[in-house]
């Protein structure tokens, strides 16, 4: 029972810390940097990274193997990574702050991922997710008085 809740845990506890870190860079980035000039030294970074690891646990032998098994998503995911990446950079270089910014966002972003849910994986909309939702739309315009 601990090892599973340790499991369900460990992967929150590393999307949220890398989102603070997240936050912290791209808000430290210098506006007069070039947008993606700045992104391109990010995917840099994260491509030697990552592929340090990906040699290291598929083994090198198995490097082509695996890379064969890639589809579609990996190249979508690389083209919403770079619009999230940018918008958060263009967010905060008009003065959006680093507590607002996200929360807006992320809350904007919940109540979409509802709809994306219903329409596309054919989940469920309860009344608590709308009611929700009315909660999330207040606390945007509280947020944003």
């Amino acid at each position: 029972m601990v090892k599973k809740m340790w499991d369900m845990l460990l992967p929150i506890m590393i999307v949220v810390a890398s989102n603070c870190f997240y936050h912290i860079f791209s808000k430290s980035t210098p506006h007069g940097i070039n947008a993606f000039g700045t992104l391109m030294i990010t995917y840099l970074t994260a491509t030697i990274i990552t592929g340090i690891f990906f040699i290291f646990i598929v083994k090198p032998e198995n490097v082509l193997l695996e890379l064969g098994k890639i589809n579609w998503a990996s190249i979508g995911l690389g083209i919403a990574i770079i619009g999230l990446e940018a918008g958060y950079l263009f967010a905060y270089r008009v003065g959006w702050q680093v507590n607002t910014a996200p929360l807006i966002a992320n809350t904007c972003l919940a109540i979409a991922l509802i709809f994306i849910g219903a329409l596309l994986y054919k989940e469920s909309i309860t009344i608590k997710q709308l009611a929700g939702i009315v909660i999330c739309l207040i606390g945007i315009i509280l947020i944003n008085i």
